[in-house]
């Protein structure tokens, strides 16, 4: 396969997305999808390429099935699971801080040289961390994500510029590029998790009877907040194809949006669509 023909694709949540595994034992009945290992949320990639068939017969009249397949052959498009890149948290310190760690950060660079977009060194990344209140040492600046203080730690770290450069291919709108030096924090990859697990919106829903208006069904339902970053590969067998893929994600739902996810009729699933291209940085 050719190295034109793998797409990376930015992610940006405009609205509530709710992406799940089906019902759960837990306080959340309806979950959303998440890594085993990690835990951390994702978008699985059969949910993906269902959306962009479902865009492929609304703006092209066709079924798509020479690019996505059917059940009787493969199509010319692989598409990859969507991975978290940055996630949004409550904070003190203005509306939210876009939060991220070292183990997305080298997770991402690995995705851009799948793609030969992007030059990202081989090596651990070494950024400045914000670290928990009972791990610092002396520092005095602070910050408050969620309900827990964090300092900035006292290593020799490398400029977090290149990252976010790079964080910056993914989202299509400038307005929301420009915010994202002054909004992002690096912290450690247990404190990520920690906040994966925890600082998702989590939605009371109902059924009432129609007659008497009283609950008839009342569940909790798990979503990925507005303004959560994912990116995923899109990799397509020929350069017509991969052209084909492009264009769709630009064009899109009015310019560049796709509907994921269930809700739809709620207004929820909705994330703009940024394809990273040669010229956006790389070779």
């Amino acid at each position: 396969m050719s190295d034109d023909c793998t797409l990376v694709i930015g992610l940006l949540a405009e609205t509530m997305v709710h992406v799940g595994t089906g019902r759960s034992l837990g306080v959340v009945d309806l979950p959303v999808a998440r890594e085993p290992a990690t835990d951390y949320p994702y978008i699985p990639g059969s949910s993906l390429k269902g959306a962009l068939r479902d865009l492929y017969r609304q703006l092209k009249n066709g079924d798509g099935k020479e690019l996505f397949g059917d059940q009787d052959r493969a199509g010319k498009v692989r598409i990859s699971d969507a991975q978290i890149v940055l996630l949004p948290v409550r904070s003190l310190e203005g509306a939210y801080k876009w939060v991220t760690c070292p183990l997305v950060l080298e997770r991402l660079g690995r995705m851009m040289a799948r793609a030969k977009l992007e030059c990202v060194p081989d090596k651990p990344v070494n950024v400045p961390l914000w670290i928990p209140k009972d791990r610092r040492e002396g520092q005095e600046e602070a910050i408050f994500l969620e309900e827990r203080e964090f300092y900035l730690s006292q290593s020799d770290p490398e400029p977090l510029s290149p990252w976010s450069e790079l964080l910056k291919k993914l989202i299509a709108h400038e307005a929301t590029r420009s915010r994202l030096e002054s909004q992002l924090v690096v912290v450690s990859d247990d404190d990520f998790a920690w906040f994966a697990r925890y600082a998702l919106a989590i939605t009371a829903r109902n059924v009432l009877d129609e007659e008497t208006k009283t609950s008839k069904n009342l569940w909790y339902e798990e979503a990925l907040p507005p303004d959560t970053l994912m990116c995923a590969l899109v990799h397509c067998m020929d350069k017509q194809a991969a052209k084909e893929i492009a264009g769709l994600l630009k064009e899109g739902n009015g310019k560049g949006f796709l509907q994921v996810g269930g809700n739809e009729t709620t207004g929820q699933g909705w994330m703009s669509i940024k394809v990273v291209e040669k010229g956006d940085g790389g070779h």
